[in-house]
C-alpha cells in the first residue's frame, strides 16, 4: 500500500515523496490509519523500524485539519516527549522535513544548552513542541511554556524514559496538560512499568505490535568473538583493518572507557570520535555528524548517548562491552540493519560478561553464533573478575541504575 493511500494530504505526501519514500513501513502502514481515526496508541516497535515517520505524518495531517490551522496566535498543540537530546533532534528533524510544506513552527526542547533561546522562540508561539521530561519541566517551573491546550501527547521510547528515572517528572507532565487529548505511547520493550503507565494514561488503546517484545532483529547477523578483556582493543583494530569497514558504531559501558577507546584507535591510524553525557551538544552534534559524513569510521558511545542516532544504512555495530541490562542490547544492535537493510552486530565478550551474554540471549530467545580467530583466544587459567558500571565499585548483574541529569 503507497503513503497516498493512507489519509495523507498533498502537501505531507509531497514532503514524503521528496525524501526518497513512497511505501510505508509495517509500523506506518498500521499507526498512521489508527491516529488518524483519533484513537489512542500502544505501539511497539524497535529502533529502525520507522516508528517516528510513524507519528509524525499523522499528527502533521491532524493539525493540518484543524479550522485555525492558519491561526496568527499560536498555541502549543502537541507535545513530544523523548528521553535524550539525540532522540529530541531526531524526532525534530522529522517534523521539519515532513511539515516543510505547511505552515507549523516546532521547537526542540532538552538540557544542556542555554535555556533563554528557547525562551524566544517559544513566546513568538509554536504549535509542536518536542522535549526531554527535564528541561520541560524546568520550562515549567519558570512560566515559559503553556500546555494548557495541548490536543496530541506522544511519548516515545517511553521504555528508556522510564528505565532513566523519569517517571515523576513524566507524572508531574501529565498533571498539566488536559485530560481530554489523543495520546500514542511507543516503546521497544513491553515491561510491567509500561503495561502500568499505559493503563493509567490511555484510553481503550489501539495495539501495534511489528515485532515480538524484546527481540533482536532477524535481519542483523549477529556474532559473540570470546577474547581477553586486555586484548579487546587489539581484536577490534583487527576486525576493522581486515574487513575495511568504513563506517562502525562502537558502544562502551563507561564515558571514561569511551574517551579511552576512541583515543586508542587514533592511535592505530583508525579515525574515531566518542560521544557520550559529558561531552557538550555542540561536541556531540560534530561528531555524529563527521561519522554520518564518512569523515570518522568509528565513532564510539555510551548507550543515552546514542539513543537517537539514526543512520540509515549503518554497516556495523560492535559491543566492545556487553550492556549490563539486557534489553539495551536490542536497542544497541538495532541501530544496524534498519529500514530493511542488512547489517552486522558483534560482541566482543570476555570471561567477566559470561553473565551478561547468558541473560541477553534468553531475552531474545536465541543463541548467538560464537566465533574465535587465531590469535585472540581467550586464556581459560583467567577467572572473572567484578565488572566496574562506572560508578566506582564493581558490580555484577541488571542494575538500571542512570544518571537522567545528563540528559535534561
Amino acid at each position: 500500500m503507497p503513503f497516498s493511500k493512507l489519509g495523507l494530504n498533498n502537501h505531507i505526501l509531497k514532503a514524503i515523496k521528496e525524501q526518497g519514500y513512497t511505501t510505508p513501513t509495517p509500523i506506518q502502514a498500521q499507526a498512521i490509519p489508527a491516529i488518524l481515526q483519533k484513537k489512542d496508541i500502544l505501539a511497539g516497535a524497535q529502533t529502525g523500524t520507522g516508528k517516528t515517520a510513524g507519528f509524525t505524518l499523522p499528527l502533521l495531517e491532524l493539525l493540518s485539519r484543524s479550522k485555525d490551522i492558519n491561526d496568527t496566535k499560536r498555541k502549543i498543540r502537541a507535545l513530544i516527549l523523548v528521553p535524550t537530546r539525540e532522540l529530541a533532534m531526531q524526532v525534530g528533524e522529522s517534523v521539519e522535513l515532513y511539515g516543510k510544506h505547511l505552515p507549523f513552527r516546532s521547537s526542540i526542547i532538552f538540557g544542556g544548552v542555554k535555556i533563554n533561546p528557547q525562551i524566544t522562540k517559544l513566546k513568538k508561539g509554536v504549535d509542536i513542541v518536542i522535549a526531554t521530561p527535564g528541561r520541560l519541566l524546568d520550562h515549567i517551573s519558570q512560566r515559559t511554556i503553556n500546555l494548557k491546550e495541548i490536543e496530541y501527547l506522544i511519548l516515545d521510547e517511553a521504555d528508556r524514559m522510564l528505565d532513566m528515572g523519569f517517571i515523576n517528572d513524566i507524572k508531574k507532565i501529565l498533571a498539566i496538560v488536559p485530560k481530554q487529548k489523543q495520546t500514542l505511547l511507543f516503546s521497544a520493550t513491553y515491561s510491567d512499568a509500561i503495561k502500568k503507565l499505559s493503563d493509567k494514561l490511555l484510553n481503550s488503546p489501539t495495539l501495534i505490535e511489528v515485532a515480538r517484545a524484546n527481540t533482536s532483529s532477524e535481519i542483523v547477523k549477529q556474532a559473540v568473538y570470546h577474547v581477553d578483556k586486555s586484548k579487546k582493543t587489539e581484536l577490534l583494530t583487527h576486525l576493522i583493518n581486515d574487513g575495511d569497514w568504513k563506517q562502525v558504531l562502537v558502544f562502551t559501558r563507561t564515558k571514561h572507557g569511551a574517551n579511552r577507546l576512541s583515543a586508542q584507535l587514533e592511535k592505530s591510524g583508525i579515525t574515531s570520535a566518542a560521544i557520550h553525557g559529558n561531552k557538550s551538544q555542540n561536541a556531540r552534534i560534530k561528531a555524529l555528524a563527521e561519522f554520518k559524513e564518512g569523515k570518522v569510521r568509528v565513532l564510539v558511545a555510551t548507550d543515552i548517548a546514542a539513543r537517537g542516532i539514526d543512520i540509515d544504512q549503518l554497516p556495523h555495530v560492535v559491543n566492545y562491552e556487553l550492556p549490563n541490562v539486557s534489553e539495551d542490547y536490542v536497542h544497541r544492535i538495532g541501530r544496524t540493519g534498519r529500514a530493511g537493510n542488512k547489517g552486522e552486530a558483534i560482541s566482543l565478550v570476555c570471561v567477566d560478561e559470561d553473565e551478561f551474554l547468558a541473560n541477553i540471549e534468553k531475552l531474545i530467545k536465541k543463541d548467538i553464533q560464537k566465533i574465535w580467530i587465531k590469535g585472540f583466544k581467550p586464556d581459560p587459567s583467567i577467572k572473572a573478575e567484578p565488572i566496574n558500571m562506572g560508578g566506582g565499585r564493581g558490580q555484577k548483574g541488571n542494575s538500571r541504575n542512570r544518571n537522567r541529569n545528563k540528559n535534561r
